[in-house]
C-alpha cells in the first residue's frame, strides 16, 4: 500500500488546527478514496473535536471498500475511549453491513455513556437481521426507558419506533414499571407507536404530566 507525498499532505491536513481545513481534507479523502486513508480516518474519528468534521470523516469511510473499513471500524467499537466507540457505532449505522450485527452487544446498548448508548441504539435498529432478533433488541432497549435527558430519551424512542410493532410488547410492559420516569417514557413511546402522527417530544412531556398527576396526593381520578 504505497503512500504518496500528496497522500501524506492530505492526511496531515486532517490534523490541522483549523476545523475548516480538516473538513476540506475529509471531503477530499472521501472524494478520492484510497486504501492508505482508512487507518488515519478511523483514528481521526476517535479524537476529532468538531461534530461536523467527524460526520465528514464517517462519510469518507463509507466511500472506501467495505472489506477495508468494516474490520477497522469494528475494532474501534471495543476501544477504550467513549468518542471512539460512539463514532465507530455511528459509522456502522452508515455502512449498514449486516455482518457487523454481532458487535452490537447488550453492554453497548446499555453503556453508561449516553452518546455511546445512543449510537448503539441507532446502529442496532439499522443492522438487526430478523424478527426474533428484533424482539430481543426491543426487550433490551425497553430496559433503558426513562434514562437520561430529553435528547437521550428522544433517541431511544426513535429507535423503538423504528422497530415498529415488534417493540409494542416490551414498551407496554414498561408502562407498568414502578419508576415514574420509566412509566412516562414508555407511555409516550407507546402512544407514538400506535399513532405515528403524534410528535414524540410532545408525547413525552404530556406523559410526564399525566404520571406526575397520577402520583400526586389528594388527586381523585375516579369517575363522577
Amino acid at each position: 500500500m504505497t503512500i504518496t507525498e500528496q497522500d501524506t499532505e492530505t492526511l496531515r491536513a486532517l490534523e490541522d488546527a483549523d476545523a475548516s481545513v480538516r473538513l476540506r481534507a475529509a471531503l477530499a479523502v472521501g472524494s478520492a478514496p484510497r486504501p492508505a486513508y482508512v487507518k488515519t480516518l478511523v483514528e481521526r474519528c476517535a479524537v476529532e473535536p468538531e461534530f461536523f468534521v467527524r460526520d465528514m470523516l464517517t462519510w469518507a469511510l463509507t466511500r472506501h471498500p467495505v472489506d477495508l473499513t468494516l474490520p477497522a471500524v469494528v475494532r474501534e467499537v471495543t476501544a477504550g475511549k467513549a468518542q471512539a466507540r460512539s463514532q465507530a457505532l455511528h459509522t456502522l449505522s452508515k455502512l449498514g453491513e449486516p455482518a457487523a450485527w454481532p458487535v452490537i452487544t447488550r453492554e453497548l446498548l446499555t453503556d453508561p455513556d449516553d452518546e455511546v448508548a445512543r449510537c448503539a441504539w441507532r446502529a442496532a435498529v439499522v443492522l438487526v437481521p430478523d424478527e426474533s432478533e428484533r424482539a430481543a433488541l426491543a426487550d433490551v432497549l425497553a430496559t433503558q426507558l426513562g434514562r437520561g435527558g430529553r435528547e437521550t430519551q428522544l433517541s431511544l424512542s426513535r429507535a423503538l419506533l423504528d422497530l415498529g410493532d415488534t417493540a409494542v410488547p416490551a414498551v407496554d410492559r414498561a408502562t407498568r414499571a414502578a419508576d415514574p420516569d420509566v412509566r412516562a417514557h414508555a407511555l409516550a413511546t407507546g402512544r407514538v407507536l400506535r399513532d405515528p402522527d403524534t410528535r414524540i417530544g410532545f408525547a413525552i412531556e404530556d406523559a410526564k404530566r399525566v404520571v406526575a398527576l397520577d402520583g400526586a396526593p389528594g388527586m381523585d381520578h375516579g369517575v363522577c
